[in-house]
């Protein structure tokens, strides 16, 4: 071995050198003075964060949120039956039997309270528990920091600091305008300029099992049925279903109490079973795309009797046109229904409009009548979802796990679209099968991975 291959050894690498030179022939041997690297405190630290992740997982967190959820709208019923018992003038006809109903619901009140001490206590455990094993790791990885002589981490942490004030500052060059709006007269909102939320956010009774489906409230309700919500879940591949759920109040549907399930047939699939996840309720009426065809269904959720009107023969259907993005399709989402404050509307592709998306609106008569059409030029399988607002089509795309992005607009009175809104959805889970605007609350209602959720649109 050369005296400079030798000098070059002995600077790259901290060794000490031992040559002995018989012949030809070159032995060396080399010691590593570095300390040897602490691989139990690196699968401690391992060991210890699986852990961690498996104790908290967002399944469990949601029960707080239930059990609170469910709470205040016990305690909204108890008090519109008190104030039902004071008004009553029935000479003590019927007060026994309305305080005996006081007395259940302050039963009830209180083992939800119980139940909720219960579920704060063991989460405060869990947190501290939690805290104690995160602030151990934090010490751990301190440690065997020291072992980054190449100083991999620190540079790497310099890199996360110099891309996040680029897209800071790539977001400050990029505003745009306030999106597009109808005038504020039309139906008496100004200019939707954000999405904030989730304000609910929740697995159904059904848990994880059918992560397509859609949920809501009646945008048309009977006298009565002003709280009532609906839930409809993909029960066979994803693709069909039977039959509505329906819950007397928010609480009970979170809670899974107090059902009445309503079938449109008693199996699927068959003539009129539900195909795909975007349905909505409308004047005690279901709204969807029949099975296998490119008719729009109407159910009558009190007579179950169904009436059917075709769309253009060129619709797309049975995932011709499906909502979807890069990584994956949405199936059998041909068609999309909304409802805003004029109705409902049925949002499609057809082969004549090149696979853009056409509006249609549906008169809800018996049977339903295809009424005005509208052509955009949105490709509809670059879009995710759609809703309506004010007579104002919005589509969503996927941008990552967490974001999903309102960037195109049409208004059907100026026949104006945009594609440049850049409204933000965060999200909960990485898909949203399902999302629709209810006129009522202002709430956009989603169903996204088998967990239901709503969001508060927010206008100027």
């Amino acid at each position: 071995m050369s005296r400079s291959n030798m000098f070059i050894l002995m600077i790259i690498i901290p060794l000490t050198l031992f040559q002995s030179v018989t012949g030809k022939d070159c032995v060396c041997d080399l010691k590593n003075s570095d300390p040897a690297f602490p691989e139990n405190k690196l699968s401690k630290v391992e060991t210890n964060a699986a852990q961690c992740i498996q104790a908290i997982t967002s399944e469990k967190m949601t029960d707080l949120d239930r059990l609170i959820v469910g709470l205040q709208q016990r305690i909204k019923e108890l008090e519109n039956n008190v104030a039902m018992l004071e008004k009553e003038n029935d000479k003590n006809l019927y007060g026994a039997v309305s305080l005996r109903i006081i007395e259940l619901e302050f039963a009830e009140i209180q083992d939800l309270l119980n139940k909720l001490n219960r579920t704060t206590s063991d989460y405060h455990h869990l947190g501290v528990q939690a805290a104690a094993q995160l602030e151990d790791m934090k010490v751990t990885m301190e440690e065997l920091e020291k072992f980054d002589n190449m100083q991999v981490i620190k540079k790497e942490r310099e890199n996360q600091r110099v891309k996040r004030e680029l897209e800071e500052c790539k977001n400050e060059q990029k505003a745009t305008l306030p999106p597009p709006t109808v005038p504020p007269a039309r139906c008496g909102l100004g200019q939707m300029v954000n999405v904030t939320g989730p304000r609910t956010y929740s697995l159904t009774v059904y848990g994880t099992s059918y992560p397509y489906g859609a949920w809501g409230r009646d945008a048309k309700p009977a006298p009565g049925d002003e709280n009532k919500y609906w839930l409809v879940v993909l029960s066979s591949s994803n693709v069909y279903g039977h039959f509505v759920r329906q819950y007397g109040t928010l609480s009970t549907l979170l809670l899974g109490i107090g059902q009445k399930d309503t079938y449109i047939s008693s199996s699927n699939p068959t003539t009129n079973t539900i195909q795909g996840p975007n349905v909505v309720m409308y004047d005690n009426a279901l709204y969807y795309n029949c099975y296998y065809t490119y008719s729009v269904c109407q159910f009558n959720m009190t007579s179950r009797a169904i009436s059917t009107v075709a769309l253009p023969s060129d619709t797309g259907y049975n995932n011709k046109f499906p909502f979807a993005h890069l990584g994956t399709t949405y199936s059998y989402t041909d068609m999309d229904f909304a409802t805003d404050e004029s109705g409902v509307y049925v949002i499609y592709a057809t082969t004549s409009n090149f696979g853009n998306v056409v509006i249609s609106k549906i008169q809800t008569s018996n049977p339903p009548v295809v009424g005005q059409t509208w052509k955009t030029s949105l490709y509809k399988t670059t879009s995710t979802n759609t809703f309506m607002v004010c007579g104002v089509l919005y589509a969503t795309r996927y941008l990552d796990k967490e974001r999903e992005e309102i960037f195109y607009s049409y208004d059907t009175v100026t026949n104006k679209e945009r594609f440049d809104l850049k409204i933000i959805i965060k999200k909960m889970q990485t898909n949203i099968e399902y999302l629709n605007y209810d006129p009522r609350d202002h709430l956009l209602y989603v169903y996204s991975d088998a967990y239901i959720l709503t969001y508060d649109l927010i206008f100027q």
